[in-house]
């Protein structure tokens, strides 16, 4: 088959995440990158393609102009699909243009600024042939799908308690004073309304909705801001309740100094209980009632895996895989969505329902913490 031909805006030299997607979208060979605008930095945008093997005559000076001359090329040249690993405040209008011009796009987290925008956005992916792919990469971990496996056979019972965490360290100080990746996610004009529970909050969320194929409904929480002067949260915490009867704690803190990146979600029924750790991603521990513990683990063939954990492994146990290949599953599917021509969503991709809810998560976050009643509904549509 041929590669899939993949255009990029933002991931300029010196940019984390921009080369995460590349190297993701590379892993299995479906896709070709022969355009971008990867930088509005003149010299670091054409520093970026050469060392990329991006033709000068497809490296655009902005997004505007990329998506304007793309389309004016033929169907077999053209790029196929936009990535988009831009600060938050662009991801919506990037989005729209793109999808208004007929490309596909796959974007990084979050969908976009406000509830406002993106279901603005939704409306326009509904209506249109486009595909769209939203990058919580943490879903695309083989025994992420092995504990919503686990729920879902009901190993675990009914489904009474969950908590998810999520804490880094990285915020502990005054970064944005010198840190550039620190300076925009603090930054309410290009960020959104929210710093540590928009960046990594919704991450915890999406993977709370996605483990337990359930709906956060009502939740109580708290943002804090720590670092004097900061103009969004750095930490926060909140009780929250699901559709199907769970309660549980979601927290998420980018001043636990000394972490990294350690997200982790335990789930509790009333048959057993379940424990997945993104610094330990190989591993599901299942804890039934009434016998010893047992721990699944990653790898083709490995006995006792379902077939959604297993298509996600790509090398036998005992070899890792980790945060590039969980992308790298996103993108995969992504691909195989692309080639049969489907539409709105890539089946094993989060999409635009996913940005909808980690909008609505942010505003109940918001409200709660300046409501005397606190408990705020997370009910609007856009359900996993």
């Amino acid at each position: 088959m041929q590669p899939i031909r993949m255009g990029m805006i933002g991931g300029g030299e010196g940019a984390f995440i921009g080369a995460v997607h590349r190297h993701a979208a590379g892993l299995d060979g479906n896709y070709q990158l022969v355009c971008g605008a990867f930088s509005r930095n003149e010299e670091n945008n054409t520093r970026t393609a050469s060392a990329l093997n991006v033709s000068t005559s497809r490296t655009y000076g902005s997004w505007q102009s990329m998506l304007e001359e793309e389309a004016k090329l033929s169907e077999q040249q053209r790029m196929q699909v936009v990535v988009i690993v831009t600060p938050n405040h662009l991801h919506v209008p990037i989005s729209l243009a793109a999808i208004k011009a007929g490309f596909h796009v796959f974007c990084e987290k979050p969908a976009g600024v406000s509830f406002a925008e993106v279901k603005e956005l939704q409306d326009v992916i509904h209506a249109s042939e486009s595909l769209y792919g939203l990058a919580h990469t943490y879903l695309g971990y083989p025994m992420v799908w092995q504990a919503r496996h686990l729920v879902e056979s009901g190993k675990l019972g009914k489904i009474r308690k969950v908590y998810v965490e999520y804490p880094q360290g990285w915020l502990s100080g005054e970064e944005e004073t010198h840190n550039k990746q620190a300076q925009w996610r603090t930054d309410p004009a290009i960020s959104g309304a929210t710093g540590a529970m928009g960046d990594i909050g919704t991450h915890a969320f999406g993977l709370v909705e996605f483990v337990l194929n359930d709906s956060v409904t009502l939740l109580c929480g708290e943002l804090n801001t720590h670092v004097e002067g900061r103009r969004l949260d750095d930490d926060g915490a909140a009780l929250i309740k699901t559709k199907k009867g769970a309660s549980g704690v979601l927290i998420a803190s980018q001043v636990c100094a000394g972490e990294e990146n350690a997200l982790k979600i335990r789930v509790y029924g009333d048959k057993g209980g379940l424990e997945w750790r993104q610094m330990e991603p190989n591993s599901v521990i299942y804890r039934p009632v009434d016998a010893p513990y047992q721990v699944f683990r990653a790898g083709q063939g490995q006995v006792g895996l379902c077939d959604a954990a297993s298509a996600r492994c790509r090398v036998p146990a005992g070899h890792p895989e980790g945060y590039l290949e969980a992308m790298a599953n996103l993108y995969t599917d992504f691909a195989k969505a692309v080639r049969a021509n489907q539409k709105g969503k890539a089946d094993g991709v989060p999409g635009i329902n996913s940005g909808i809810r980690g909008m609505v998560f942010i505003d109940a976050m918001l409200a709660s913490t300046d409501s005397d009643t606190k408990w705020e509904s997370v009910s609007q549509e856009g359900t996993q």
